[in-house]
C-alpha cells in the first residue's frame, strides 16, 4: 500500500511510520517495518536538520506499555461506569445539582463509549490493525465524539443549571449537544487512515491539509480554549465560584486531564510546520510529552466515574 504523506522536512527510514501518528492514537504497531529493515535500529529517526541522527526512546516504551495500559484503563472504566449507573438507578433522589442525574448519566454514557474503543486500540498496538480503513475512521469518529460531547456537557453544566431536571428543555439540549459533538468529530474521521496496511493512524494527511487544520482548530477550541474561558468566567462570576464549592469542580476533572493533550497538539503543529525552530532535542522530547499527555486524557474514563461516585458518597 502507498505510504502516508510525510511531513515536510522529516525523513525516515524506509518502511517506518510517522512518529507523531504512532503517538497520536494508541492504535499503531510496528509490524509495518519491512524485512529489509529488520537489522536497522528502529530507535533512530533521521531528521533533516543537518544534524546527527536523533535517537527516539518513546517507540519501544509505547509498544511495551500501551496495550496493558489501555486494557487496565478500559477495565477500570467499565467497573466505575457500571457502579455509577447502578448508583443512579438505585438512588435517583440522591443526585442533585451540581451533580444532577441528567448530567451524570450522560457523562457516564460518554465514558462508556470511550472505554468501549480501548480493546480494539490495544489489540491494534499489539497485533496490528487489520480491520481496514473505514473501521479505523469510525473508531476515530467515535473517540472524538465521546471526548467532544463530554467537553460540551461539562461546559454547559458549569455555566447553568439546565441539567438540574430532565424536562423537555434539557432533553432538546441533550440531543442538540450530542449532534453538534458528532458534527465536530467528523474531521477526525476524514484525516485518519491506515498506514502500511497494519496501523490505524490519527493523521494520514499532511500537517497543512485543510481537513487537518479544521480538526486541529476544533480540538484546540474544545480542549484548550474552552477550559481557559470557563476558568476566567468562574474567576469573574461569583455564582460560578460558589458552584465549585458545592462540588461542580469535579466536572473539571475531565477538562483538566485533556488540556495537556490540546497543548501537545498545538506544539506538534508548530514544530512540524516549522513555525518553531526544530532541534534534535525538541524532537526527542516532544513525542514522549505528546504520548504521555494523551495517556493522561485517556485516564478520564476511569477516574471520572470514580470521582463522581466519591462526590455522591460524600
Amino acid at each position: 500500500p502507498p505510504s502516508p504523506p510525510q511531513t515536510p522536512g522529516i525523513l525516515e527510514t524506509q518502511g517506518s511510520l510517522d512518529l507523531q501518528d504512532l503517538v497520536g492514537n494508541f492504535s499503531s504497531s510496528y509490524d509495518s517495518y519491512s524485512d529489509s529493515d529488520s537489522d536497522s535500529d528502529i530507535n533512530i529517526t533521521y531528521v533533516d536538520y543537518g544534524a546527527a541522527p536523533c535517537h527516539n526512546y518513546f517507540c519501544p516504551l509505547f509498544q511495551r506499555v500501551a496495550p496493558p495500559f489501555l486494557a487496565a484503563t478500559g477495565a477500570a472504566a467499565a467497573l466505575g461506569t457500571g457502579a455509577l449507573l447502578v448508583a443512579l438507578a438505585k438512588r435517583p433522589q440522591a443526585w442533585r445539582w451540581p451533580q444532577s442525574r441528567a448530567l451524570v448519566a450522560q457523562l457516564a454514557l460518554g465514558t462508556a463509549l470511550f472505554a468501549a474503543l480501548l480493546p480494539a486500540l490495544a489489540a491494534g498496538v499489539g497485533r496490528g490493525w487489520h480491520l481496514g480503513t473505514w473501521p479505523c475512521r469510525l473508531t476515530h469518529l467515535l473517540w472524538h465524539w465521546s471526548v467532544f460531547g463530554q467537553a460540551l456537557l461539562v461546559a454547559s453544566g458549569c455555566c447553568s443549571a439546565v441539567w438540574a431536571r430532565w424536562d423537555p428543555r434539557s432533553r432538546r439540549l441533550a440531543v442538540a449537544l450530542w449532534a453538534v459533538a458528532l458534527l465536530l468529530a467528523t474531521p477526525a474521521a476524514l484525516v485518519s487512515g491506515v498506514a502500511a496496511g497494519t496501523s490505524c493512524v490519527r493523521r494520514s494527511v499532511d500537517i497543512l491539509a485543510p481537513a487537518y487544520l479544521l480538526h486541529l482548530t476544533l480540538c484546540l477550541c474544545l480542549l484548550l480554549l474552552l477550559p481557559a474561558g470557563l476558568l476566567l468566567a468562574a474567576l469573574a462570576v461569583p455564582r460560578l465560584r460558589a458552584s465549585w464549592a458545592a462540588g461542580a469542580g469535579l466536572c473539571w476533572l475531565f477538562l483538566g486531564l485533556w488540556v495537556p493533550y490540546g497543548a501537545g497538539l498545538a506544539g506538534e503543529f508548530l514544530l512540524q510546520a516549522h513555525l518553531l525552530e526544530p532541534t534534535c532535542g525538541s524532537f526527542e522530547r516532544f513525542d514522549l510529552a505528546l504520548g504521555l499527555s494523551e495517556g493522561l486524557g485517556v485516564l478520564h474514563c476511569g477516574l471520572g466515574p470514580l470521582a463522581l461516585l466519591l462526590a455522591w458518597r460524600c
